[in-house]
Order: C-alpha cells, then structure tokens, then sequence
C-alpha cells in the first residue's frame, strides 16, 4: 500500500517532493530530534524503506546509539499519511556505492566537503571546504546554477551511505470527515537474518481517530 500511494502522489504531482519524509530518532538518553528525508526506495517483500545520510552526522549518531528510526509520510493534497516504525541499520556497501555514483557530481563533492550536523565558523569557511573537496577530486567548484560538466570519479566517502528502515509497525491514515478518520495498524516480529530480518506475519489492528 505504501509503495501504490508513493506512486500515486509522483504521478498526481501532489508535492515537489512526494517521496520526502520526517525522520525521527532519540539519543541515548532519549532526546528525540526530528528532520525532512527522501525515502529512496521501499523494498515491499522484506519489508523496509531506503535513505541516505551522514553516518557522522546527528542523526547518524542517534541511529547509532538507538538503532530505530520513525519515518512519516504526509501527502496533504491525498488525504493521507503513514507511519513507519522499526530498527535502522546501514545497507551494504555495493548499494551505498551504486546509489551514491548515479548522483549528480555536485552532490557528491557536496557529501566530501561538509561535516554535517558540526559547527563551522562562517559560510565562507563552508565554500572553502566546497573548494577544497573539488580540488581533491580535479571537478571545477560548483556554482549555483550547478551546471558545470564534470565526468572524472569521486568515490563515495566512508562516513556517507545507505540505511534500511525495516518496518516492525506501519500504520496507515486516511483522513474521514467530522475528523472520524481511518487508522490501520500494522504490526509484526523482526527475527534477525543475515544483514537484516527476517518478518513474521502482519497483524491487523484498527484504532480510534
């Protein structure tokens, strides 16, 4: 069903981003914080959710510490939203490395030259990093209008790449007039396999609005 409404919400244009998500995670001493992800792929029959980050970042750190993640979609155009809960754990390497070469350049000279989440001490200082990074890999420093040609190769950097939202818990929201709306809850046990889990069937359960 998640996989059918991101479908729709592309095709209907609902958003400039309808892929774009809330991400939330707690710290180690609970402290929650909470920001705006792409969700880069929903992986139906293992059931998990695909994005990108920072490992190093703040909330590459919080997954560290917790391992679980809340990502909440909300097409406001369609009348919906979903929520996914469950653990976060890093994808395979081959996959961070092939998403992160179909990049454009830019980004990807952006993902060496920013320690995302830290200090820095002015933008200045942010565009020399930019220039810096360019530098390193031969690529011209990238303008605004990002338009500048570049074909050398910029590997993935090892604080940057993929995680697996596997969802334990998935609850699906379809607003209903006088605010009487549809809430349908679904919920399964993770057993760990491999790389990632292996699910027990979904129970099905329906909540008040």
């Amino acid at each position: 069903m998640l996989e059918r409404w991101l479908a729709e919400a592309r095709n209907h244009r609902v958003q400039p981003n309808p892929n774009a998500m809330v991400l939330a995670t707690c710290d180690a001493e609970g402290r929650p914080s909470a920001r705006v992800m792409l969700c880069k792929g929903v992986s139906v029959k293992p059931g998990y959710l695909t994005f990108y980050a920072n490992y190093q970042s703040r909330k590459g750190r919080e997954l560290a510490a917790s391992g679980r993640a809340v990502a909440v979609f909300h097409w406001d155009a369609l009348h919906r939203q979903v929520r996914i809960e469950g653990p976060a754990l890093k994808a395979p390497s081959a996959e961070s490395d092939a998403y992160f070469a179909s990049r454009p350049w830019q980004s990807r000279i952006g993902a060496w030259a920013s320690a995302q989440s830290e200090p820095v001490e002015s933008r200045l200082a942010l565009e020399r990093s930019l220039a810096a990074a360019a530098e390193r890999f031969g690529a011209p420093v990238p303008d605004d209008a990002m338009r500048a040609p570049f074909a050398g190769v910029i590997p993935r950097p090892p604080h940057w790449g993929g995680y697996r939202l596997w969802a334990e818990s998935v609850e699906l929201w379809v607003e209903g007039a006088a605010r009487i709306h549809d809430r349908l809850l679904w919920a399964r046990r993770l057993i760990p396999a491999g790389e990632g889990f292996k699910g027990e069937s979904w129970r099905l359960t329906r909540l008040r609005p």
